[in-house]
């Protein structure tokens, strides 16, 4: 980081350059590669296609409404891309959007067949699967990071804002479907009454039945996020919604744009040719001063850019170097002096750690090339590489990463020294300038999500196999977090994880302890015995998860109804319904009435053990489908539910299923 002193002097020259309005800065929030629909090979068409497609996008100058969806090339190659502004945007600003965002989506998803990108201002995305008029609801909540005190009268004016934003926003044409308006809270105690300011979209191909759809998801999401925010912003791929207190869009009333300028490829209308060729002589002196002006302005311009680069490179000596380097490499030889030492009666063992040099690192990565990229997660970027003839799974972590020295200082220290049949084996680490990077051991035949969720691999898992899974994941399962040997709960200010698999209580406050691995060893449980994920599904005029479903077939006694139809021909009714009824035990709201995880194991070992009647699940996870992140340390999450990760235990142990998350 820059020292204060240093940014002063590196930003002095910029203030007369630099727009003073932040809201008409470009924010990226957001993007999604999409692996599930493949990747092109080099000798495809659909590249070329893409770009095409992308540049007719923001290079169209005959729409001036800000929807633009196109489609180029045959089939298996053709791309379909949907490109839409929000609509207080003008045109020129709109095209410009979509054009840093279709450069960005291209770098960041080289070889997918499917992305989409989110800026405040517009959203771009693109797919070899047909996307014309198809609602899709798998969006992503961004709240302002502030916590305020909500009161009735807030809530009730926002929400009575929201739903006539809905039906103004539904009511829109082919071309533009979209609402803003204010609000005043009127607060009989105070004196100081905000305004609301709010804004919803949808892509004009929606119908208004699923724009109204659309929306309604959006704002269960923002309910639930944003319950103490005064300001919250939902972006997804068919609809948008945002509320603040403050002003964050122009009126379309007062928003007069003139009209979109003629492309030059274009041949000049008569009338445009003769009033451009018109030359005032009286003008000829102003010219000449314009010119000098713009000269004095370049030259500036140049000399601030020199004393930028200067300064950088001058605060850039003078930064210290990294503390924690040697105290990382202290701690690791002193952790491994007694190497010899094994537990008695126990599965784990101290190993040995490596220090690798970053250049070997780089070289083993292509220098950490999109090809050799796994995925990405909330801390890094996860690399397959080849050291010494051995493939290793390599962990970038992010300059911008919520993981700071003390994680990764406990990650390198704690996984490092315990090596464990289920976990993944730790080789080493590196460390170098501001890079951060830990080698792990590759696992070739990815995570039980890869298996369990695909209907033709999980033939393969019959019920056999599945209960012997479950039984080892009890066996083994525990939260990474660093207790103190007297310590049973917690708090955090940051909440790390997969969401639908977290513990009610750490998602809302924070708190966790012993039990809130148990609720997410619960949901995977029965996912393994459903074979399906815990995501929502529309079931008539409901909305439900894996947990609500699972529970509603037990209290009718039709739990066995819902069970993997791979595994009709598996007999063994009895031990199901009471792995059914441990998953739903586990699931329980009330962390007291929750089992601990010896309790769970001896429930799953012995069919004499007594079994509690369970509670009802938390309704939880109907947010799940976007993913909360604070606008004020937004640093380029890119998953949502939907992106594959599956029963990755980012909460839990660094399990084999969950290396590319870590």
């Amino acid at each position: 980081m820059l020292s204060s002193r240093c940014l002063l002097f590196l930003l002095l020259p910029l203030f007369f350059t630099i727009n003073s309005d932040a809201n008409d800065q470009l924010i990226f929030r957001n993007h999604k590669c999409n692996n599930d629909l493949g990747n092109f090979t080099g000798d495809s068409a659909y590249p070329n296609n893409r770009d095409t497609v992308l540049g007719k996008i923001y290079s169209d100058r005959e729409i001036d409404y800000g929807f633009y969806n196109f489609s180029y090339g045959e089939e298996p190659d053709i791309v379909n891309a949907i490109g839409f502004c929000r609509g207080d945007v003008n045109p020129n600003d709109c095209r410009d959007c979509l054009k840093s965002s279709a450069v960005l989506l291209t770098e960041r998803c080289p070889i997918q067949k499917e992305a989409i990108g989110y800026y405040d201002l517009c959203t771009l995305r693109y797919s070899n699967a047909s996307i014309f008029g198809v609602m899709n609801t798998n969006g992503y909540v961004y709240n302002s990071g502030k916590k305020a005190v909500v009161d009735d009268a807030f809530n009730q004016t926002l929400s009575g804002l929201l739903d006539e934003l809905k039906s103004a926003g539904a009511e829109g044409d082919s071309r533009k479907k979209f609402a803003e308006k204010s609000v005043k809270v009127i607060e009989s105690n105070s004196s100081n009454n905000d305004t609301i300011y709010g804004l919803v979209q949808c892509t004009p191909d929606l119908t208004k039945q699923n724009c109204t759809t659309c929306l309604d998801l959006a704002f269960d999401d923002l309910s639930f996020w944003c319950k103490e925010m005064k300001g919250c912003l939902y972006l997804g791929p068919s609809c948008s919604v945002r509320y603040d207190i403050v002003q964050f869009y122009q009126s379309i009333v007062n928003n007069t744009e003139s009209p979109a300028p003629q492309p030059s490829s274009q041949a000049i209308s008569p009338k445009a040719s003769s009033g451009n060729s018109t030359t005032n002589p009286s003008n000829t002196k102003g010219k000449k001063r314009v010119l000098r002006t713009a000269i004095a302005i370049v030259l500036a311009l140049v000399v601030a850019a020199i004393l930028v680069v200067g300064g950088c490179i001058y605060c850039e000596r003078r930064k210290p170097k990294p503390q924690y380097t040697a105290e990382i490499q202290d701690a690791v030889q002193e952790t491994y002096e007694d190497e010899d030492e094994v537990k008695a009666g126990n599965d784990l063992k101290v190993g040995d750690l490596l220090q690798f040099d970053f250049e070997t690192i780089k070289l083993a990565t292509g220098n950490f090339s999109d090809a050799s990229a796994l995925g990405q997660g909330g801390f890094g970027t996860v690399y397959k590489g080849t050291l010494d003839g051995l493939d290793v799974a390599i962990k970038r972590l992010a300059n911008n990463s919520k993981q700071g020295e003390t994680e990764f200082k406990n990650e390198v220290l704690l996984t490092g020294k315990l090596q464990h049949r289920n976990l993944v084996k730790l080789l080493g680490f590196c460390l170098h300038r501001g890079e951060r990077l830990l080698i792990y051991e590759f696992v070739p035949n990815k995570s039980l999500d890869y298996i369990i969720f695909d209907s033709i691999k999980r033939a393969n898992l019959n019920w056999e196999r599945r209960l012997k899974i479950i039984k080892d994941i009890a066996r083994d399962f525990g939260i990474a977090k660093l207790f103190a040997p007297n310590q049973t709960h917690g708090m955090t200010s940051t909440v790390i994880g997969t969401y639908g698999y977290m513990a009610p209580e750490y998602i809302k406050h924070g708190e966790f302890s012993i039990k809130s691995d148990v609720f997410s060893f619960g949901v995977i449980v029965l996912e393994i015995i459903y074979g399906r994920r815990n995501t929502k599904f529309r079931d008539g005029e409901n909305i439900k998860d894996l947990l609500d479903n699972a529970w509603e077939n037990w209290k009718t006694g039709t739990s066995l109804d819902i069970v993997d139809p791979m595994l009709e021909q598996d007999l063994n009714k009895d031990e199901k319904k009471r792995c059914i009824h441990v998953g739903l035990l586990c699931v329980q709201e009330d962390i007291d009435v929750r089992p601990t995880m010896s309790s769970v194991l001896l429930m799953l070992s012995s069919t004499s053990y007594p079994l509690p009647e369970p509670s009802e699940p938390p309704f939880l996870m109907q947010p799940k489908r976007a993913l909360s992140i604070s606008l004020s340390d937004y640093s380029g999450l890119t998953k949502s539910s939907d992106s594959g990760s599956g029963s990755q235990f980012t909460q839990g142990s660094t399990t084999k299923s969950s290396v590319t998350d870590q």
